[in-house]
């Protein structure tokens, strides 16, 4: 049955008051019990016999990630780690030039992101965590062979659930007409920037990307969305609906913002305080805004006008995959020269870590 009769204001309004119970259940005991997160991030994954000392809302949050994967879930899975294998550089790089800046472009939604100082002044490191986010859910074998990525998608979940709480508890600017911080609407609308966006990004720059293999993705996301929260009913099952609720909500919220122009240029100045490329030295802001097109520009207050063009990406890409892979793409070299460079800029690993608060 198609979920197009889902997709009308109404609907997405009420999705605008929505939070994640289970997982803001579960911040809450985990705030009134601050040594147990240490607990949590000591893991690798998910323990089979949970500790004692976790209370029911804990114990119900964790078992939600021991339920079997269905047959066809764990065939889109193959499927969507193979696509990875072959595409995650260019993945990668529509994340960084395309995906995370259209979603500063939403005003409402960018209230909570520029209420997070690291994304403001660590702007590295947090886009450092968000690559290792996706590396790790489409390593192959994720969710079939360890319970690894289970795991990175909880703390992803609890996260999300870290910055409610705090926006709750603490900011004192937070108005009504922003929604619910890290709403369902505004969690649909970033799987789709993972998703939708990536494979329009890639097309946009002359990779061909067919009908099977972007609705492999959806579904991929659909799992992913499962796993960290996300009310699934709403999720599109094919191109048609994801086009539409892609649609309704850029019509329902873009437009320019404070906020999404301070983020905007934080991650811009972070791509040129950090280009090793010569040839692309000065012109990040004009990559961005061909990525993200003319509306999302302007909302973001950068330039609309770009020097680049479809054919001159495509082939600045190819150049780069040749150069980094020499026609050697997997995903053991993605995540290679990933952590490679993540050290080499930071001097430590990427970790994915829920905020640790101590006892006063």
């Amino acid at each position: 049955m198609s979920k197009l009769k889902l997709y009308q204001n109404e609907r997405l309004d009420f999705l605008r008051k929505q939070e994640d119970p289970l997982a803001d259940q579960a911040v809450g005991e985990l705030m009134r019990q601050p040594e147990i997160i240490s607990q949590i991030n000591q893991w690798t994954e998910i323990p089979d016999t949970l500790p004692s000392n976790f209370t029911p809302s804990l114990q119900e949050f964790f078992l939600e990630y021991k339920q079997e994967l269905t047959d066809q879930e764990k065939e889109i899975l193959k499927q969507g780690q193979s696509f990875f294998n072959k595409q995650g550089d260019i993945y990668l790089a529509m994340l960084g030039f395309y995906s995370l800046p259209y979603c500063y472009a939403f005003a409402n939604g960018a209230e909570v992101l520029v209420r997070s100082n690291r994304i403001v002044n660590e702007s590295g490191k947090r886009l450092g965590e968000t690559a290792k986010f996706l590396l790790e859910v489409f390593r192959p074998g994720a969710f079939l062979n360890s319970g690894e990525a289970f795991f990175i998608c909880a703390k992803i979940r609890l996260i999300h659930a870290f910055s409610r709480y705090f926006i709750h508890h603490y900011s004192k600017d937070w108005k009504e007409e922003f929604g619910q911080p890290i709403n369902q609407e505004d969690l649909l609308g970033t799987n789709l920037a993972f998703s939708l966006l990536v494979l329009r990004g890639m097309r946009k720059i002359g990779i061909s990307i067919s009908k099977r293999e972007s609705e492999q993705i959806l579904g991929y996301w659909k799992i992913l969305g499962k796993l960290m929260g996300i009310q699934t009913d709403y999720w599109p099952d094919n191109n048609k609906e994801a086009f539409e609720l892609e649609k309704l909500i850029r019509l329902r919220h873009m437009r320019n913002s404070k906020a999404g122009e301070i983020l905007i240029r934080s991650l811009l100045s972070y791509y040129e305080q950090n280009q090793r490329e010569a040839f692309l030295k000065g012109k990040s802001e004009s990559l961005v805004s061909f990525m993200i097109g003319k509306e999302a520009s302007s909302a973001l207050g950068i330039q609309t006008e770009s020097i680049f063009t479809s054919e001159i990406i495509g082939a600045i890409f190819q150049f780069l995959g040749w150069k980094n892979y020499a026609g050697k793409k997997s995903h053991a070299r993605f995540i290679q020269e990933f952590e490679e460079g993540y050290f080499q800029q930071f001097g430590e690993k990427v970790r994915i870590q829920l905020p640790e608060r101590k006892r006063s």
